[in-house]
């Protein structure tokens, strides 16, 4: 089954996370002639939104020895930055077919970064509500493990006759103290699921990162009363927002589990099998994705 938007959303502004640059975003129906989620930057001619497409120029020359900071698309008629959130609303809402319209003025044309959730995205789309369209959504099923790993990161896809994934965040082996203790969140594949519990997830830093960041220019147009900052643990005390509060417990967990969601849909189909994530990031993600479309 392929769903799409039943309407255009209305137009979300913002300014991006990395770039600083105003933008809006618009989710719209799907393209006849680009199957799939497709993007389009400033009216131009739309592309893919899958591995195929993918960035990996950094965004920031601070960015050129750190693995990837965010996802980032693009082809001849330019760079969507920052799409992991819109993607994940799409995913995680079962829509497979529409178009990311975004219209930004920068050289890399990022999304608004709004909060740091989907949540602004996925109530959009909400709104606009979905619809079946005709043709059918072959799973990607695979039936042998597939694991990718980088040091202490890792992606395991177990077959399964549904969809699932899990992401375990830890911190343990970076210092006597880990920063934040051990968490889990888990993913059903169920769009109401996803709305509720993980959509309004937001993107985290712990503040000695927020402020090396801000030391080489990035980020300093954001407080952490506007971003999620956490100051680490220590011996007495666990991790804590600076002038900001969880909305879960969990809530870094829950978040990365967001960006797992929106990184996975870059396989271009829906997934059938369990997905177990552990310490991954993008990076990691990303050729997990590679490997899965190579079996």
């Amino acid at each position: 089954m392929r769903r799409t938007l039943a309407n255009a959303t209305d137009a979300i502004e913002g300014v991006g996370l990395f770039t600083a640059a105003p933008s809006r975003v618009r989710f719209a129906p799907h393209n006849q002639g680009t199957p799939g989620i497709a993007i389009v930057i400033n009216g131009r001619e739309p592309f893919p939104a899958t591995l195929d497409s993918l960035h990996t120029q950094p965004l920031h020359p601070a960015f050129a020895q750190m693995p990837a900071r965010s996802t980032n698309l693009a082809s001849t008629t330019g760079v969507a930055a920052t799409v992991e959130h819109a993607m994940a609303a799409l995913a995680g809402l079962g829509v497979t077919d529409a178009v990311i319209e975004i219209d930004c003025e920068a050289p890399a044309a990022e999304l608004p970064i709004m909060d740091g959730s989907a949540g602004d995205f996925a109530r959009a789309i909400l709104a606009a509500g979905t619809t079946e369209i005709d043709g059918t959504c072959e799973p990607i099923a695979p039936d042998s493990v597939i694991e990718v790993s980088d040091g202490p990161a890792s992606i395991r896809l177990e077959p399964a006759d549904t969809f699932s994934c899990v992401y375990e965040l830890d911190y343990s082996g970076t210092g006597a103290i880990p920063p934040i203790g051990a968490q889990r969140a888990e993913w059903s594949g169920d769009p109401d699921q996803f709305a509720t519990e993980i959509a309004r997830a937001r993107t985290f830093s712990l503040a000695p990162e927020a402020q090396a960041m801000q030391a080489v220019g990035l980020c300093t147009h954001l407080t952490p009363r506007e971003m999620l900052v956490l100051q680490p643990a220590t011996a007495d005390t666990p991790a804590a927002p600076i002038d900001n509060e969880l909305r879960f417990a969990d809530e870094p967990a829950r978040h990365k589990l967001l960006d797992l969601i929106g990184d996975l849909a870059l396989a271009g189909a829906p997934i059938r099998g369990r997905v177990i994530a552990h310490r991954s990031g993008h990076a990691t993600t990303h050729a997990f994705v590679r490997a899965l479309l190579a079996r």
